[in-house]
Formats: C-alpha cells, structure tokens, sequence
C-alpha cells in the first residue's frame, strides 16, 4: 500500500497528464491529515453471499470470487459496526434473499433480489435496541429482485426500523440513497472555494445542475442569489426541497430539463453555473446549453473523471471560457480517485 506522499504523487502525475492543456492552472492536492486517511467511508455498497458453512459474506467481486471486507480499514466505525452486526444477526440466504449492503451515512439498505419481503423475526426488540445504540437512524429493506448493475428500483421500499431521514453534520436532510462525499472537511473546502469564485450577490440568478441534496442550493439561496437547480432521483429532490426551500428544484435528467431552465434564464444580470456531474461527465446538450445559450459569467464544475473533465474543458474552451483554477482533492484516501474542481469564467470577462 502506498504512503500517503507516493499515493499523492500518483495522482498528481495522472492529473498533470490528463490536464496537460491547463498544467499552469493546477494547484497542489488537497488533502486531510495521515490519520483522517483511514476509517473515512461512511457510504459504501457491499455485495453479499450466503456460504452454508461460513454463513454470509459481505465485500467486492474480483472476477468470479467475493472478496470479504468485515474490517475494510477506510470503512468507518458505524459501517462496521453495523456490518458485525449484520454477519451475527441475519438468517440464511435461503430465508433472507440478500444481495446488496448499502449505508449513507445513518441511513442503511438491504436490497434482497424478491418480490416479496421475507419473515422478519429476526428485527424483535432486542435487535432493535442494538441497532439503536449503533448510531444508525433507520434500516430499510429494498425487494428488487432485479438488483445489479441498478441497485434501486422505485418501488418496493420498507422502513424496517428508525426514521426516513437523518441530518449530517451541517444540518442537511438526507435519506437512505443519498449521495455523500467521503470526508465532509474536504468537501466544505471545495464548496467554499466554489462560493467565493463564483461570489453570487442579491440579484445575480446561478443555476446549479446534478444539484443532490442542496447543499450548494442553500449556499447560493443564503446569499440572496436567484436559484434553480436540477436533480434525478427523486429522494433527493425531496430532500433538496427541505435544505434549500428558496430555490426552484426540477427533477429529471439534466438534458430534458433544458426547456425548463430556458424559461428560467433572465434576460439581464448576472448568470453564473455549478456543477457536480456524475462520471461520464456533462451531457452533450447540457455542454451545448451552457456554452451557447445560458453563458453564465462564471462556472465551478466538480468533476470525479479527469478523462471526461478534460472533453468538457475543451468544449467550453471553445466557447471562449478560460480556466482560472485546477483544484484537486483527495476525497477518496488509500485508492485510486481523486476529484477536482474546475473553475472558469468568460475570456472577455474583466469584473
């Protein structure tokens, strides 16, 4: 396993060489302390496997095999705690069809490949009292019997025990899909390098596109700015709704929302765009939107792919946006991903 010095070094040389056009603009990794490098994951997936002597195993495929990972030292105290749990309290595959582990943060899932939800005799009130002094909020358990490459499906959502919505350290709402970064720190980094960048004022209208659970929306809101944002899932709008209730909030893909955000954009003022996309990066009609039609002043893009970042950088390169700032952070310590924020504003822009 690599130190944490080789393991930077790593990933600045793969930025340096996938961000080879804006070289002069990347700044230095940011990174958290050696010891907050370790017992970080709050939100993981796991797959399971029921073996009939050693019971159930939880952890990642590589090729044909699982991998166990009961004590995965970047998993965070909750998470194992509540897997120990799990591997002790669980019946058998042959009662118990599961086949995903999912926990955000307070709020954990168990996706079992049925229609039907199983016996739960196992959740009697002395189960009940050990998950509530293990910190979690609330178990669900998902009946999607075509769980894989989709974990989630709409329907077939039971709340086993707790509550529907847990808050994080900042007083953001959040439920058992949500999307969290790793480590909050770094993260409250990147939003306030992103907030004093794009500096919104009373008046200037950001749309803020793959938005999750508004906590960027409740950044730009408190600063008086006029706020959209878009969002899939629909948890997360719902949540979005709570933490940021003065900004408009679409749900659907960011592309067949574009006629929405159109409709939206003021005709004078200042436009300026946040965005965290997934990792295939900007849709090719959001690129085209933001270049051509909504051209905001200024733009923060979060991005977890340097390959698909690179594309988009390019693209609006060509659309007369220089980039100001290449931030790196090290969200994910002791593994291979990294996210960076691009900063970028409008080449005949002078304010």
């Amino acid at each position: 396993m690599l130190s944490a010095v080789a393991s930077t070094a790593q990933k600045m040389d793969w930025l340096q060489r996938q961000l080879a056009p804006w070289a002069e603009q990347l700044s230095p990794m940011q990174s958290v302390t050696a010891e907050a490098r370790w017992r970080y994951r709050r939100k993981v997936c796991l797959s399971t496997r029921w073996h009939e002597v050693d019971g159930w195993c939880f952890g990642l495929w590589r090729r044909d095999e699982l991998i166990p990972i009961p004590d995965c030292p970047v998993h965070a105290e909750p998470v194992q705690t509540l897997t120990r749990w799990l591997l002790h309290t669980l019946p058998s595959g042959a009662e118990f069809p599961l086949a995903f582990f999912v926990q955000s943060g307070a709020q954990a899932t168990l996706i079992v490949k049925t229609h039907r939800v199983p016996d739960l005799y196992w959740l009697d009130e002395a189960r009940q009292a050990e998950l509530a002094a293990s910190g979690l909020d609330g178990l669900w358990l998902h009946c999607h019997p075509a769980a894989g490459r989709r974990l989630f499906a709409r329907n077939g959502w039971t709340l086993l025990w707790g509550q529907p919505r847990s808050q994080d350290e900042f007083g953001l709402g959040y439920g058992p899909t949500a999307f969290q970064q790793q480590i909050s720190a770094l993260y409250q980094q990147a939003l306030d390098a992103a907030e004093a960048f794009l500096a919104p004022e009373p008046g200037d209208s950001i749309a803020d596109l793959y938005c999750g659970i508004g906590a960027t929306l409740r950044r730009w809101t408190r600063r008086g700015a006029r706020v959209i944002g878009v969002e899939l899932s629909g948890e997360a709008v719902e949540c979005a709704g709570l933490n940021a209730p003065d900004a408009v909030i679409l749900r659907g893909q960011c592309a067949v929302r574009i006629p929405q955000l159109r409709d939206w954009t003021p005709t004078a003022g200042t436009r300026l765009l946040y965005l965290n996309p997934p990792r295939t990066g900007l849709e090719p009609a959001i690129l085209a939107w933001a270049a051509r039609s909504f051209r905001p002043t200024r733009l923060a893009y979060l991005s977890c792919s340097a390959g698909t970042l690179h594309r988009d950088l390019q693209a609006l390169a060509a659309a007369g946006y220089v980039v100001a700032a290449l931030i790196p952070y090290d969200f994910f310590p002791q593994t291979r991903h990294m996210e960076t924020l691009a900063l970028l504003q409008l080449e005949d822009f002078h304010g």
